[in-house]
Formats: structure tokens, C-alpha cells, sequence
């Protein structure tokens, strides 16, 4: 894990991929930041994305913002997951933005939300608040795809949730609809506004909503592969 890790080229497969992410795994945030002259954040309550980008800098990662899997050549998305010291997950994941108009001929087969779940590498990091972000360890990955099981529950919300959006009820959407998968609001503040369809089919600004798995979901899928 010498060199220039900014011009890491992207991982050729599964199997690169997991090395580079195992020889993560027990170095600090801070350790691999400092390593690449990065610098470190003091919290992450205005660079979110920072330990996902850290992650990504050291893995070859590609799609930066764009909206393919990060590493695209390999259809892989990282999702990186702030755990206890149990190793449960301390926040809901994200995983794309909601559409909220143009969704005819959307099914769940070809939805954004199952490309980007297709197959995952789940990093858990430390993410207690009490200790300093450049502390907290980086733990071993998981290279996952959802199961049958797994795939029919989040079908299930997904369709149930579209569902509210085409309806025009995406203001009637809370957190508690969905059992594994939920939609919230995602803007930096309440002026960015988009475009939805309102009750009676007519154009209505609202604010944009993102996909989000919740902790009960991720929770029970690191637990069956970490034997939690």
C-alpha cells in the first residue's frame, strides 16, 4: 500500500477489489488520509461523503458523482457503514435519489435503486462520536448481493413507494413507510426544491428525496456475514 494511491486504476475484478479492500482493513482513518496528504475533516457534519471518498481514492474507484456503480467496469457499488463497537450500523444507508416524475415504464427490474444494490462492498468503519474521526479504525469488507429474500423485501417497499410517488402522495411519505427501504428528504436546506406531481396529478415543488436502507436491514445482513 505504497505510492501514489490517487492513481490507483480501477480494480480488473471481484478478487482485486476485496484485496486492496483487506488491506484496509485496521488502519485509521487518519492513517490512510495522512498517507495521501488528505486532509482530515474535523467532524463529518459537513463532509459526509469524506470517509466514503478516502475509502474510494485507495480502492480505484471511477463513477465519482456520476450515477453508475462506483466501480463501474465490475458493476460494484461501495457502501461504506459507521458501526458500533457490537458492530451494528449507527445510521441508514443511502443508496440514490428518488425520482419523482417521468417514472412510467419504471419497473423494479431495471430501477436505479436494484442496479445500485445488484452487488455491494460493505466497509464498516468506527463510528462512535466519542472517538476522533482520525481513530477510528476501518473494519474487514463484505462483498454481498442481496438473496432471494433480501431482493423480494426491498421489491416490495420499492414498488410500495413508487407507488405513493406516481399517486402524487410523496408529501404523505414518512420514514416508517417501507419495511427495509425508506424515502426522507435529502437537500442541504429547505430551498432546494424540485419537481414532483402533486395530488391531483399537477407539477408541485418539493424537496428531493433520496432511497435509504434502514439500520435493520444492514444490520441483519453484516450480523449473518460477521457471525455478530
Amino acid at each position: 500500500m505504497t505510492g501514489a494511491p490517487f492513481l490507483v486504476p480501477p480494480p480488473r475484478d471481484e478478487t482485486e477489489l476485496l484485496d486492496r479492500a483487506n488491506a484496509l482493513a485496521g488502519y485509521t482513518l487518519g492513517e490512510l488520509a495522512r498517507r495521501i496528504s488528505l486532509p482530515i475533516p474535523r467532524d463529518l457534519k459537513r463532509d459526509k461523503g469524506w470517509v466514503g471518498m478516502l475509502l474510494e481514492r485507495y480502492l480505484g474507484a471511477s463513477a465519482g458523482s456520476k450515477p453508475e456503480q462506483d466501480f463501474a467496469e465490475i458493476g460494484v457499488e461501495l457502501k461504506t457503514i459507521p458501526v458500533d463497537a457490537t458492530g451494528r450500523p449507527l445510521e441508514t444507508t443511502f443508496v440514490c435519489v428518488a425520482p419523482l416524475t417521468g417514472n412510467s415504464g419504471v419497473t423494479w427490474q431495471n430501477s436505479h435503486v436494484r442496479h445500485k444494490l445488484g452487488r455491494v462492498l460493505w466497509i464498516p468503519v468506527e463510528g462512535e462520536r466519542a472517538i476522533p474521526l482520525a481513530e477510528r479504525h476501518v473494519g474487514a469488507p463484505l462483498l454481498w448481493s442481496p438473496n432471494d429474500e433480501e431482493e423480494h423485501q426491498l421489491q416490495r417497499d420499492w414498488e410500495e413507494l413508487m407507488d405513493m410517488i406516481v399517486l402524487g402522495q410523496v408529501e404523505q411519505i414518512t420514514a416508517r413507510h417501507g419495511e427495509v427501504l425508506q424515502i426522507r428528504p435529502k437537500a442541504a436546506n429547505s430551498k432546494a426544491l424540485t419537481e414532483g406531481i402533486g395530488r391531483h396529478g399537477q407539477p408541485i415543488m418539493t424537496l428531493p428525496r433520496g432511497f435509504y436502507l434502514k439500520k435493520t436491514f444492514t444490520a441483519a445482513l453484516l450480523a449473518r456475514h460477521f457471525l455478530l
